[in-house]
């Protein structure tokens, strides 16, 4: 498989992680606005479950350096398996719970609470399940982009955003508590590189990255069906609910393409972060991983234009938030 140790290299994997993360939510705004969350989600599912599979039979095979996937698969002790499920499991309920926050309280409460509890819980288990780096710095730069999503937050609000509910605050609280603890599971998972021999020899018993990501997304794809299927039964908005035939009915080649898209770049994004995890330490790559609110952003105000018609005063908080996520972005990358 192909195997990174540079640190160089595993940041700017990270890098590509933070952009994947907050780009592939365009897909969502390219679908048909007839073609609800749910359906566009069984997509994003099926596309992050294909191409964990494409990497692993290419990059996760290929290489001199630790196991090829199939031999990964046969040799990977149980429990480790079963704990990358259990992370995809996690984190597609927070995912989905993240998006009822979004359509219940909107963007300005749902990510400054969800993210940023995700990140500051997530930077914590992923430390303590594989220690390293500088704890001190690693908090620091979490804190400065805890504050530039808090920015964004209120720069989004000022545009006119849906009222504060006490439902909202919760849901986007559990979604903030399960979306920082899945990486951990997965992290746990993955085996160390040993470069001793001069050749790069992974862990045994436990997964390599590539296998953490097929079986993360199986988990994924699979606990969709009891999740996604909830919402379609009961959707947030109240409107009718989201029939199955809909899949097939409403959509086209070019509605399914878009949402497989979706899920394509966010799991390149996901499997660059579990690849670069050892050579950058797992904190690093999920704390810079999480930046992807401000990648979002930049979406929002720069391609979409979201922020056109905000009040005076807004540009500053905008230009405040980026100033403090590049702040915290490069004390994470000097943690190590």
């Amino acid at each position: 498989m192909v195997t990174i140790t540079s640190y160089t290299t595993a940041v700017i994997m990270c890098v590509v992680t933070m952009i994947c993360w907050g780009s592939w939510g365009n897909t969502q705004k390219l679908a048909s606005r007839k073609w609800s969350f749910q359906l566009f989600y069984w997509d994003y599912s099926i596309g992050v479950l294909l191409f964990s599979l494409a990497l692993a039979f290419t990059m996760g095979s290929f290489g001199d350096g630790g196991r090829a996937f199939a031999d990964d698969v046969l040799q990977a002790d149980s429990k480790w398996l079963v704990s990358a499920f259990i992370g995809g499991v996690i984190f597609n309920l927070s995912n989905i719970l993240l998006v009822i926050a979004i359509d219940i309280a909107g963007l300005a409460v749902a990510f400054p609470v969800g993210i940023g509890l995700a990140l500051v819980l997530g930077v914590i288990t992923t430390y303590i399940a594989r220690p390293s780096g500088d704890p001190l710095m690693l908090g620091l730069g979490v804190a400065l982009i805890c504050v530039a999503i808090i920015l964004d937050a209120v720069a989004f609000k000022r545009i006119g955003g849906k009222g504060t509910t006490a439902k909202g605050i919760a849901v986007s609280v559990t979604a903030g508590l399960l979306m920082g603890f899945f990486y951990s599971f997965v992290a746990e998972a993955m085996g160390t590189v040993d470069m001793s021999s001069g050749k790069a020899v992974l862990e045994a018993g436990k997964l390599s990255p590539y296998t953490a990501m097929v079986v993360f997304a199986v988990g994924i794809f699979l606990s969709n069906f009891a999740f996604n299927t909830l919402a379609m039964k009961f959707p947030v908005d109240g409107g009718p609910a989201v029939p199955y035939s809909s899949y097939f009915s409403d959509g086209n080649a070019k509605t399914h393409a878009i949402g497989m898209l979706g899920g394509a770049i966010w799991c390149l994004g996901t499997s660059f972060s579990f690849i670069s995890a050892d050579a950058a330490g797992a904190a690093l790559a999920y704390g810079l991983g999480q930046g992807a609110t401000m990648v979002s952003a930049f979406w929002g105000v720069f391609i979409w234009r979201e922020f056109r018609n905000a009040p005076k005063g807004t540009n500053t908080l905008l230009g405040m938030m980026f100033v403090f996520f590049l702040a915290g972005l490069g004390i994470l990358v000097a943690s190590k």
